[in-house]
């Protein structure tokens, strides 16, 4: 690396990082980070499509005569949260943060189109996929639907995600499934108000929706093998304004998690069953407001080959450890994996504070082995 400069240039790109943590926008509003991007890539001379799933951008970098394709995507959409840091390069944007690093992910994607912008000692077509609302609109499958592989075809597909606890700047990955799916719905319980002290003549959406609250409680010890993780929560119930009112309605948002595709439709079929027949039971009515739901994201073992031996050739066996078990949590990138082989790797945050808190900051120190990450993993698979 040393002859393209990059130590010369890791100032530069930590101030990158600063900037987009500075500007945090929420999933498919991000118009100020993408032309952010948009101009750091111009400026290197890229040849840049925009406006994919709104503020989405993808960048291409083509050397030698190869037909081959390889896709790295970052994410860079922030969260509706007041940050709390006190860091002199804190969000200036009151209520938004960027709590999980997407700031630093981008930035890593920079490094990499920055270094091999300039070391075009590789033959095929590298795709730099910048992505938005990962968190919460499934921009990946946003990007899909507007046409991503289509027009930028990719043999495999790679992305890095920082995870605190893990020691700074190591790598942890895994074959199969990696992250869990996520589905959410809100179930409205149409029940019928009335005076506190007259529930004989209500329908009480209160104890309508308790009652689904502890039958769903079961779904997961009863109908998912033991072997199977899933995860059901309530994570809301809103009801009510007084205690000597009985409302109309209540309100529960579920989310359901889950490793295997059949067990995922599983739960969300039971989830409906269940609330169905619990309000029945009582002469009530539910309603369901389903919203996107993520799959798993299942590593391809190839990629995962790849990625390893990527890792361990420039920077040490001891640089990457197999992830033992799968993530609960959920990640969009699954919906490209759905179509193009590929990896979802995890690099170590070191101590810092979790993801999805106030006081979370992507740590600096690990921007430039996230760079050089891709910068090999391209120039291997291009060789």
């Amino acid at each position: 690396m040393s002859d393209i400069g990059f130590q010369d240039f890791l100032p530069e790109l930590v101030n990158i990082r600063h900037s987009l943590h500075q500007m945090p926008e929420i999933g498919l509003s991000e118009f100020k980070t993408s032309d952010f991007i948009a101009e750091q890539l111009t400026k290197w001379g890229f040849e840049i499509a925009r406006g994919l799933a709104t503020t989405g951008i993808v960048a291409t970098l083509r050397a030698g005569s190869s037909n081959r394709a390889i896709g790295f995507r970052a994410d860079f959409d922030a969260l509706p949260m007041q940050e709390e840091t006190n860091l002199p390069y804190a969000s200036q944007h009151p209520g938004a943060m960027h709590a999980c690093g997407h700031d630093g992910h981008t930035t890593m994607l920079l490094g990499a189109a920055w270094a091999l912008s300039r070391d075009k000692s590789f033959s095929g077509t590298v795709h730099f996929i910048f992505q938005p609302a990962e968190e919460n609109f499934g921009g990946g499958k946003l990007m899909i639907e507007d046409g991503l592989f289509e027009r930028f075809p990719c043999d495999q597909i790679f992305a890095l995600h920082n995870w605190p606890g893990i020691p700074s700047g190591t790598f942890s990955t895994r074959s199969g499934p990696i992250a869990a799916s996520i589905d959410v719905v809100t179930v409205t319980v149409k029940g019928k108000g009335g005076h506190g002290a007259q529930p004989e003549i209500t329908v009480d959406p209160v104890v309508v929706g308790s009652s689904i609250v502890m039958a769903l409680q079961t779904l997961v010890s009863r109908n998912a093998s033991p072997h199977e993780p899933a995860v059901v929560t309530v994570g809301a119930f809103l009801s009510g304004s007084a205690s000597n009112i009985i409302p109309d309605t209540a309100v529960l948002e579920i989310s359901m998690r889950a490793m295997n595709p059949a067990v995922r439709e599983e739960i969300r079929e039971r989830v409906e069953q269940i609330a169905t027949f619990q309000a029945k039971s009582f002469g009530a009515d539910v309603q369901f407001d389903w919203q996107v739901g993520y799959p798993a994201t299942i590593n391809d073992p190839e990629a995962v080959r790849v990625a390893e031996a990527t890792i361990a050739t420039h920077f040490g066996d001891a640089a990457s450890t197999r992830l033992p078990v799968p993530l609960m949590g959920s990640e969009d990138f699954s919906f490209l994996l759905e179509k193009v082989p590929g990896a979802y790797v995890l690099i170590g945050n070191g101590n810092s504070s979790g993801l999805h808190t106030t006081t979370y900051d992507f740590n600096d120190g690990i921007l430039e082995r996230g760079a050089m990450f891709f910068y090999h993993l391209a120039k291997d698979q291009l060789a």
